[in-house]
Parts: structure tokens; C-alpha cells; sequence
């Protein structure tokens, strides 16, 4: 299979490239994931690649910082947050110490800027992005900008054994366990564009859950267990024999159900699992 995605896809976008930074981004991730399942060097070095491109979008605009798109109009958290991710993840694989050096350095500079942008707000939460004067927007806190986050912060954690990254990463965490705007009364995730969320913002939560699963690893909480669990077994709740859909909501009326919602809903079963046999 992955074979197959690594060249057909890139009919369309030769080496994972776009316009937009966090595209990239993700691809980047993803063929790392590959690669540490397959640990065949073609997949690390496209990743290697990506990056590369995407260090193109920093400058000294806002003190530092990618752009989310190559028209350099919005500098914004989801490009950033794996602009460190990918850094990060890089600076544990790639081959030689001068290349690790190299991605750490990416990593500590992206965490340091983003940490001071005050793109993280009064209530550990994260907004969307930046205005045109450089400072919080206060635009919508998704959870996939509060996932992402942790999933950097915990790949750098295990690069520098800095505690205080696990501190950070565990006061986002709480934030949204803990938040009115992401969570209803009984403690399940939402985003507020349910129900109606188009074809990505149906994968945001998945992304959450995901990267909180991934933090659990390095540093487990039964907070995060208790949540994930909590919010898998209202999932299984809601899915009915014989088709067993998962909607875009995890709670009743749970919504419609397509490939994108089935997905996102099965990451967090199997998160669920993961964490329970820890």
C-alpha cells in the first residue's frame, strides 16, 4: 500500500509539495510513520525533504515563524505546531549527529517563538492564529490546534528531557478535558462546527485524541486515560449493528457517518485500547 500512495499521489503534487505549509506538514508526518513501520530510508528522506521546504516559510515577520501559506498572508498555529513536530520527530531519526543538531535547532527555535507569540491564550487554550499586528486573533480553539501541540512537545521531551515541555503540553491537556467550549457535561469532545464540519474538520478530534495517546506514552495520567476512555466508550455507544457507523458527533444524535467521521471515531477506539493496556 504504501508504495502505491508514495507514487501516486505525488501525480499530483510532486514531492508532497503545495502551496500551503501545513499540507506539507502532514505529509511530512505521515511518511515518518511509515518509515518507522517500514524503516525504508525513501520515506525518511521525503520527509527530510518536506521540511525543507517548509523552512522556506520562516522569517522575521511577527519575530519568527512559518507562514500557513506561500502567499505569506496569515502566520497561524496549525502550520507552526507542525513546522515543531515534524523538527522534532526529524531530530530523533534522521542519520548523523550533525543533521539531529540541525532539527533540534528547528525545534527549540519553533517552540520558542510559538511559546511567546500568545497564540496560547489566558486559558491554556489555543487560537487559531496571529492579526496583522502579530498578536492573538482570538479566533476559534480547535482541538487538532490543541493535539498537534502535544504531539511536538512530546517528540521533543523525548530528544531533550526537558521537563518543562511535559508541563506545557500538560496544561493544554487539561485545558481542553477541563473546557466548556470543547467539551459538553459529560466530559466528550466537540468541536464548534458540529454538526456540520466538512470533509477535514471531521478528522480535528482523531487529531487530539491521537497526539493526547502519544503524550500518555511518555508521561501517563489517569486523566487521559479516563478521558480517552470516556469518550471511546460513548463512540461505541452509538454504533449500531449492522452497519456499526460512527458519525461526526460522539454523542446522541451523533450525526451522519461517512469515511472521513468512521476514521476519526476508530483512531480513538484503538487510542482507547492502547492506553488501557499500557
Amino acid at each position: 500500500m504504501f508504495p502505491v500512495v508514495f507514487s501516486t499521489a505525488q501525480r499530483k503534487s510532486a514531492g508532497f509539495l503545495n502551496d500551503y505549509y501545513d499540507d506539507e506538514g502532514w505529509w511530512a508526518l505521515a511518511w515518518i510513520g511509515v518509515y518507522d513501520l517500514t524503516h525504508q530510508r525513501q520515506y525518511l528522506q521525503m520527509a527530510q525533504s518536506i521540511f525543507e521546504d517548509m523552512t522556506d516559510g520562516w522569517d522575521d515577520k511577527c519575530s519568527g515563524g512559518i507562514w500557513w501559506s506561500k502567499e505569506r498572508k496569515y502566520k497561524n498555529a496549525i502550520a507552526n505546531e507542525l513546522f515543531l513536530s515534524v523538527a522534532a520527530h526529524l531530530a530523533l531519526r534522521a542519520k548523523g549527529n550533525k543533521q539531529r543538531a540541525r532539527y533540534l535547532d528547528w525545534a527549540q527555535r519553533e517552540w520558542g517563538w510559538f511559546e511567546a507569540s500568545g497564540m496560547i491564550n489566558s486559558s491554556h487554550l489555543i487560537n487559531d492564529g496571529l492579526d496583522a499586528k502579530c498578536g492573538n486573533n482570538h479566533q476559534t480553539t480547535w482541538s487538532y490546534n490543541q493535539g498537534v501541540i502535544l504531539g511536538g512537545l512530546s517528540e521533543l521531551y523525548r530528544k531533550t528531557h526537558d521537563k518543562d515541555l511535559l508541563l506545557e503540553a500538560d496544561a493544554i491537556a487539561g485545558a481542553v478535558i477541563s473546557s466548556t467550549t470543547l467539551t459538553d457535561a459529560q466530559g466528550i469532545l466537540h468541536d464548534p462546527c458540529e454538526p456540520d464540519c466538512g470533509g477535514d474538520g471531521t478528522q480535528f478530534k482523531r487529531i487530539f485524541v491521537r497526539n493526547l495517546a502519544s503524550l500518555y506514552k511518555i508521561a501517563p495520567s489517569p486523566r487521559y486515560k479516563a478521558f480517552v476512555i470516556l469518550n471511546a466508550n460513548s463512540i461505541w455507544k452509538g454504533m449500531q449493528a449492522q452497519q456499526y457507523n460512527i458519525g461526526t458527533t460522539w454523542t446522541a444524535p451523533y450525526g451522519a457517518a461517512n469515511a472521513s467521521t468512521q476514521s476519526s471515531g476508530a483512531d480513538v477506539l484503538v487510542s482507547a485500547v492502547s492506553m488501557h493496556v499500557q
